[in-house]
């Protein structure tokens, strides 16, 4: 066992409920008065962890509004890590307009702007080691999550366009360019505070398409269409290539039918948010006719 000044300074503990990680996550005192996230994992996962915890040090190093990573060891029921406590409220419960907070749009739009310019920032981490082909591991994905959902016994109501799509557009995955994602990038993981954003969730960082980063916009979209656009011009400084639209698309299709194929089948919950969302996906896109997606304001 391997810890630290501030985990040996907790004199109180909250059990945080809330969330899908498997990890045990408290609100945490010390004795100085000042609260921290805790995030306790098995022993197993040492290496994966220690991993996660230098990439949110290099994260922070770059001025990202996060939970900033405090202190990493190892504990008699595993794995730590301790974090900043971020005194704020979850994004998604103050975008829309029903909300007590009654941001206004412009509000929204602003804080998406703020989102994008964080991504893009993100994006700039040097990778340490060269990676295969996109088009080669994204294609693979894509024959393991369209087999899968084949094989899941759960379909979709006008399904074909959406597996159409998928077979015509794998030919854009090639020479796109790969870098560090920090992977789950929406709303559902970004938190509200002092008027500005926090991001607070790299559990699923990854290497890919800087653009499939972007997948995770249907949640942002769901919540507020304001703030999706915004996040988009902030990434792009402006409006995004017509490129950029057909591949997110397809990104978001796959996304659909991997959660049809996982999430879906294993949960009440996921199944009738999953299938809410494959009918969104294919009104936004009028049927996959069109890469442009409905919620996008193009002129605001």
């Amino acid at each position: 066992m391997s810890t630290g000044k501030v985990y040996e300074s907790i004199i109180k503990k909250e059990p945080i409920t809330k969330g899908w990680s498997e990890d045990q996550k408290y609100c945490v005192t010390t004795i100085s008065g000042v609260k921290y996230l805790l995030r306790i994992s098995p022993a197993s996962q040492y290496e994966a962890k220690k991993m996660l915890f230098s990439i949110m040090e290099q994260i922070a190093a770059l001025g990202i509004p996060m939970c900033l990573p405090i202190e990493f060891g190892t504990c008699d029921d595993g794995v730590y890590s301790i974090q900043s406590w971020i005194d704020g409220v979850d994004l998604e419960t103050v975008l829309p307009l029903s909300s007590e907070t009654l941001l206004s749009e412009t509000e929204q739009y602003a804080l998406g702007l703020q989102s994008g310019k964080i991504a893009k920032k993100i994006h700039t981490i040097p990778l340490e080691e060269p990676h295969e082909e996109w088009a080669v591991s994204f294609n693979r994905e894509i024959d393991r999550i369209v087999r899968d959902y084949h094989t899941c016994g759960l379909h979709v109501d006008g399904d074909a366009p959406i597996l159409a799509y998928v077979e015509s557009s794998r030919h854009l995955l090639k020479n796109r360019p790969q870098c560090f994602l920090a992977g789950d990038y929406h709303v559902l993981n970004m938190m509200y505070e002092n008027g500005g954003l926090v991001i607070i969730d790299f559990e699923r960082y990854r290497i890919g398409d800087p653009w499939n980063e972007f997948n995770g916009i249907v949640w942002s979209a769901m919540a507020s269409p304001h703030f999706a656009t915004g996040q988009l011009h902030g990434y792009f400084d402006g409006e995004p290539p017509m490129e950029f639209f057909k591949l997110l698309a397809l990104y978001i299709v796959i996304l659909v039918l991997s959660l049809l194929s996982s999430w879906a089948v294993t949960s009440d919950f996921g199944r009738t948010v999953t299938l809410k969302l494959s009918q969104d996906v294919l009104k936004w896109f009028d049927n996959m006719q069109s890469p442009i997606p409905t919620w996008y304001l193009k002129d605001y």
